[in-house]
């Protein structure tokens, strides 16, 4: 198969492609580096073409998975977390005596 060839892909990913293609064609890009910028973006999420055999039944990397679904703790978990640390650092400087302001 020459490089470049497509016939290893299914239509659905053709029609991904062709897809992001026309949307990077909108932004203002040549046609050219438009078609290459589609198809790494198509071998990126689907990771290639199709595949044979018991390759095609493997999950994802996680790695690839927890990117996609971003922080693993909501924002709000998060802030009050923050908020419930800095609490306790107040608290422990007073025990001690010291000045919570002169920090």
């Amino acid at each position: 198969m020459p490089r470049g060839d497509k016939s290893a892909y299914t239509e659905k990913q053709k029609r991904k492609a062709a897809h992001i293609e026309r949307s990077y064609e909108q932004r203002g890009l040549g046609e050219g580096e438009a078609e290459r910028r589609a198809w790494a973006t198509v071998n990126k999420q689907d990771g290639g073409g199709r595949r044979s055999g018991s390759a095609r039944r493997k999950a994802p990397k996680a790695s690839s998975r927890s990117r996609k679904e971003g922080a693993s703790r909501p924002r709000k978990r998060a802030a009050a977390s923050r908020r419930k640390a800095a609490g306790r650092r107040r608290s422990t400087g007073q025990r001690r005596g010291r000045s919570v302001a002169g920090r």
